[in-house]
């Protein structure tokens, strides 16, 4: 089973707001998730995000692949480092 973490869509028509979930690359945006592991609510000012850092260490450990937006919330909170040029 291919696991990813991504972004499923939460909130009321035209006003989203994103879970940060472990998945199964294979299954729908919305659908069931293994595990949630934060929020994130792009429509505050500040962006208001929050991930919980020790599982999305063990889930990365574990061999899971970030979303490209989910990479860059990642290094964003901190959690991966951010790439050299």
């Amino acid at each position: 089973m291919a696991v990813r973490i991504r972004l499923t869509r939460v909130g009321a028509k035209k006003q989203p707001a994103y879970r940060v979930v472990v998945a199964d690359s294979r299954s729908a945006r919305d659908s069931r998730a293994i595990e949630t592991i934060g929020h994130y609510n792009p429509r505050t000012e500040p962006i208001e995000l929050t991930i919980d850092v020790e599982k999305a260490s063990a889930w990365l450990a574990k061999g899971a692949q970030p979303s490209d937006t989910v990479l860059r919330l990642l290094r964003t909170a901190g959690i991966v480092p951010a790439e050299k040029k």
